[in-house]
């Protein structure tokens, strides 16, 4: 069974009864679900993952208000939840941000996870987050939250960034892209330089599937999922192979990188963000970075984002 099916059978077996019977009055405050960090709440778990970090358990967030009153005996009830289901032992948790799973104020769930206790209030902190961090925020799922307070922060985070944000990470990678594959990877190999191309590669694949994340206007996980992530993507998923032959020596890597650059020109080409017909990514960047309504943001170093 996987994460997300071990947590919501969990959920529903002794968890709801849990919440029904001693806190029925706050029943229909409290969101339950698993999201955040760990393979599991992306559903990318299997046998190797149950080596570390992996434990029955879903998580209780709550208003600051409600957490206020009643926290702690919340804290306690899911404490006394049997401690292990299915073979699964229970995370061992303290109280508001001691662990992955248990009771946790809503602003503190996403404090953790981007740094903002919701939606960022301004395009400079939306600019700032990892994109990793707001795919944390946005895993997993949601069993009940009748309250809707947290889904409301979650399915805005969901959206995607502001479209100036969009644009500037956009204008970035495509810059970093050009620089490090177009540019620096053949010329690493001229001098003999294997290792500082291989360097090169490795900046070009990471700001390429970015890139293509930007281009489905999702974000981009942590590291170790980002290819297959990419992979399921409907725009440009199909860059994963020749992406992972680039890391892995799989082909010939000049014209591997090309055909990354020119599949990444023709989507940006449909969705308006420019009109050149280059084969060097610099000048796409330049012309999306004029799309930025936001002065600020589009007087930022083209490679900031």
């Amino acid at each position: 069974m996987r994460g997300l099916e071990l947590a919501r059978a969990y959920y529903e077996e002794y968890g709801r009864p849990m919440i029904e019977e001693q806190f029925p009055a706050y029943a229909g405050r409290i969101a339950v679900g698993l999201a955040g960090e760990g393979s599991e709440c992306f559903g990318y778990d299997d046998q190797y993952s149950r080596d570390h970090d992996f434990e029955a358990g879903f998580c209780l967030w709550l208003t600051r208000e409600d957490g206020e009153a009643i926290g702690f005996p919340l804290f306690r009830a899911y404490g006394k939840l049997p401690a292990e289901y299915r073979g699964v032992k229970k995370e061992k948790s303290s109280l508001f941000g001691g662990g992955r799973k248990g009771v946790m104020e809503i602003s503190e769930f996403y404090g953790r996870m981007i740094g903002c206790p919701g939606v960022p209030g301004s395009l400079e902190e939306w600019l700032a987050i990892p994109e990793y961090a707001l795919a944390q925020a946005v895993n997993g799922q949601v069993f009940r939250d009748d309250l809707g307070e947290f889904s409301r922060i979650r399915e805005e985070l969901g959206r995607g960034y502001p479209e100036d944000v969009r644009l500037k990470k956009i204008a970035a990678r495509a810059a970093v892209m050009a620089q490090a594959g177009q540019y620096n990877y053949s010329r690493c190999l001229r001098r003999g330089e294997a290792g500082a191309a291989a360097l090169a590669a490795a900046e070009f694949a990471k700001a390429g599937i970015s890139m293509v994340f930007l281009l489905n206007k999702r974000y981009t996980p942590y590291y170790k999922w980002m290819l297959r992530a990419m992979g399921e993507l409907p725009v440009l998923g199909e860059l994963r192979e020749p992406m992972e032959r680039l890391l892995t020596g799989g082909g010939d890597g000049a014209r591997l990188i090309e055909e990354i650059c020119g599949a990444v020109i023709a989507e940006m080409t449909r969705q308006g963000l420019t009109g050149g017909s280059w084969d060097y990514l610099e000048p796409h960047a330049l012309e999306v970075t004029e799309r930025i309504q936001d002065g600020n943001l589009r007087n930022l170093h083209l490679m900031e984002g």
